[in-house]
């Protein structure tokens, strides 16, 4: 079975290219050359073809590699990629985010529209991907969306307290300062750890069946509060982190005025992974703690931190 994937040397590809290539599919990764590969004997038996997503032709030149599967991690014209490939395809699976389905008002949060996206990016690729779910049940071909939460582990820095990715910030962390929060701090913050992720991508690839026509989410068993995401990285560094609290109002519009930065205090992030559990027999492996600590751990590695 050939298999395309798009982003394969990511953060979540890192983990899913192996499980791919040791389940005995034919892998080829598609990919702009900014990401390394890692070393290793699975790696060795995929290939490599450099090609810049969104680049004029694109999408022909992955058609042409006659994919019987897309994993499409990166996501950026569904539409365009699967009426370019649907004469050899017979399974797509894309890339989404809980962030898609707007404001939750469940939590934990079904697979299900709630409201308009406030993410502009987010927005037009939710579009694309229904809409590309609706083609694939007209023409009888298999679709599968999978919309991670917060992704953690290893191969890319974790989330900080104020919800970057920044090394500075956990250097900060490190060093016990103070973290300030919007009270009463029980904004409920969901880090999955990107081999689960992996995982999930992997199981809908070996039950198409069940994966056909669905949007599934995944995540961890379950999620932390600010204040226990913020103890969370104090046990890991072994220090002591201070948490002052300020207002919504004054947390949005003084300390943390982004909303791509807010928003993960104002909208939930537990997505209810019961359907995926129950059709693809989904079981995450990390909690939200670990996939934390693996990510540090390997910021340590790396020599990130000192």
């Amino acid at each position: 079975m050939r298999i395309c994937v798009i982003g394969g040397t990511g953060h979540i590809g890192k983990f899913l290219t192996p499980m791919l290539v040791e389940h005995g599919y034919d892998v080829t990764l598609v990919s702009s050359g900014k990401t390394h590969p890692p070393v290793g004997k699975a790696w060795q038996a995929v290939r490599f073809v450099q090609q810049k997503v969104g680049a004029p032709g694109w999408v022909d030149a992955i058609a042409a590699l006659k994919p019987e599967i897309i994993i499409d991690i990166l996501q950026s014209d569904s539409p365009g990629l699967y009426a370019a490939s649907k004469e050899s395809l017979r399974h797509m699976i894309v890339c989404g985010s809980l962030w898609m389905f707007g404001f939750p008002n469940i939590v934990p949060t079904p697979p299900q529209t709630f409201g308009t996206c406030c993410f502009a990016g987010y927005a037009r690729r939710y579009d694309q991907l229904l809409k590309t779910k609706l083609q694939a049940e007209i023409d009888g071909l298999a679709f599968t969306a999978i919309m991670p939460p917060n992704i953690c582990g290893p191969y890319k820095v974790p989330i900080d307290c104020s919800c970057d990715r920044s090394l500075e910030m956990h250097r900060a962390h490190r060093r016990g300062e103070p973290v300030v929060l919007p009270a009463p701090g029980n904004s409920l913050i969901g880090p999955c750890d990107a081999e689960d992720i992996a995982r999930c991508f992997h199981a809908a690839v070996c039950n198409r069946a069940a994966a056909a026509g669905q949007i599934f989410n995944v995540g961890s068993a379950y999620a932390l509060t600010a204040v226990e995401f913020v103890n969370a990285y104090a046990s890991i560094y072994g220090v002591k982190i201070p948490i002052e609290f300020a207002d919504w109002q004054k947390f949005s519009r003084d300390i943390m005025p982004e909303i791509g930065a807010h928003w993960h205090f104002k909208a939930p992030m537990c997505p209810d992974i019961s359907k995926t559990t129950r059709l693809l027999g989904y079981a995450p492996r990390y909690t939200p703690e670990e996939s934390m600590e693996r990510a540090v751990r390997w910021m340590f590695d790396e020599k990130m931190l000192p």
